[in-house]
């Protein structure tokens, strides 16, 4: 090697390229764990849908944050000479492909909400509309610094929001606007009889144990690669995604009393929750935040169905609205020196940026499908929706009996 330090720092780059490369492709499996999740919660006439759903929803998601969501997030753009974007091994496009898959979890995130009377072609149009603008202004400005709010934070609070892997910023945004889209969009037909819930069982407990386990294992290219480089990784966030996932799985399994279905969405709050502080937390409050999580999302899930007659078909509100908000505070408080962590965090400012998480998606979600529910409409029509979505919308079955 003539020059030492050159190819130093070309080993460097390309490690670094294959690092994120191999969470980008980690979470853009996790789409196939949304995706069999749904299948498997959803009744048989409505599975060809969901299937459908996930992935031109990551089609019409990767358009629309390419060409605009990037740059609202970041200000990058890739309209240049490919010469130029092959820099640093092309760190840059695989860093984009890494995002990507986040913002494209958030349309899979509001699929499970609003299935089973969603219209196709509306859906993809508040796709477009929602990872084109909503989510990537308030991911700018928490992982970007947009308009100072993270400096505010900082001078106000004494630490700036921390959101390490998203429970707020992805799972929070992607589970509140699920909310006004599922409110907006209405209860399925038959759900409620004389005020009271009707039980839809779900279709096929394998396909949805399938989805959840999909989901767990892509979920450590989740935490551990949001680091973004090999220099910052660290088996902390691995250790406390695992200990979270067993919370979060023991406290569903113990409130849900045996439930398979709260059983295989446990490890997935746990996981949610964990997001935030996994770079801080000492693994017992990662425990403790998994815990809290799986029993949180048993009980809001039973009152959101039974009580407040929220028609959410897989959960989503209490699995990622209410759990990353838990998350986003859970970092505030088991991420202190004092509760083992690593310190450097607020909770004055987890707390606010939580709210505004709140807010944002809140605002963005009514917003969105109010807009295109007053134009083109999102629901099917009582005949399609008892038809179901497979016959009405895809015009075949998920089985073939011939």
């Amino acid at each position: 090697m003539d020059n030492p330090s050159s190819a130093v720092e070309v080993l460097i780059h390309g490690a670094n390229s294959l690092f994120i490369l191999m969470g980008a492709v980690m979470v853009l499996a996790m789409h196939a764990g949304f995706a069999f999740l749904e299948v498997g919660t959803v009744r048989l006439k409505n599975q060809v849908n969901a299937l459908s759903k996930i992935i031109a929803d990551f089609a019409v998601s990767t358009l629309a944050y390419f060409f605009v969501g990037y740059w609202v997030a970041y200000g990058v753009t890739f309209l240049q000479p490919a010469d130029q974007l092959i820099t640093e091994n092309g760190y840059s496009l695989v860093k984009f492909f890494f995002l990507l898959t986040f913002a494209a979890a958030i349309p899979a995130i509001i699929s499970g909400g609003i299935a089973e009377r969603a219209k196709f072609g509306p859906q993809l149009c508040a796709t477009l509309l929602i990872v084109a603008f909503v989510y990537p202004f308030f991911e700018g400005l928490i992982w970007n610094g947009n308009l100072g709010l993270q400096a505010w934070l900082e001078a106000r609070f004494g630490a700036p929001f921390h959101d390490f892997a998203g429970s707020v910023v992805v799972h929070g945004m992607g589970g509140w606007l699920a909310f006004g889209a599922v409110v907006l969009l209405g209860r399925r037909n038959g759900r409620y009889r004389d005020g009271r819930l009707v039980a839809f069982a779900p279709s096929n407990i394998p396909f949805l144990a399938l989805g959840s386990w999909i989901l767990i294992v892509g979920w450590f290219g989740f935490n551990v690669m949001s680091a973004q480089t090999l220099e910052a990784v660290s088996g902390l966030v691995a250790l406390n995604s695992l200990m979270a996932m067993v919370g979060g799985t023991a406290a569903a399994w113990l409130v849900g009393r045996n439930d398979p279905g709260f059983l295989h969405n446990g490890p997935l709050a746990g996981l949610v929750a964990v997001c935030a502080g996994s770079d801080l937390m000492h693994p017992i409050g990662a425990l403790a935040t998994g815990l809290v999580a799986g029993a949180l999302f048993v009980w809001t899930f039973t009152a959101a169905q039974s009580k407040w007659k929220v028609d959410d078909v897989l959960g989503v509100w209490p699995l990622h609205g209410l759990c990353g908000v838990w998350g986003g505070l859970a970092c505030g408080i088991f991420g202190q020196q004092a509760l083992g962590g690593l310190g450097g965090v607020s909770l004055g400012s987890q707390v606010a940026g939580s709210v505004l998480g709140i807010l944002v998606a809140l605002v963005g979600g009514f917003l969105v499908y109010g807009l295109l529910r007053s134009t083109v409409g999102i629901r099917l029509t009582q005949e399609e929706e008892f038809n179901g979505a497979d016959l009405s919308i895809h015009r075949i079955g998920a089985l073939s009996h011939d």
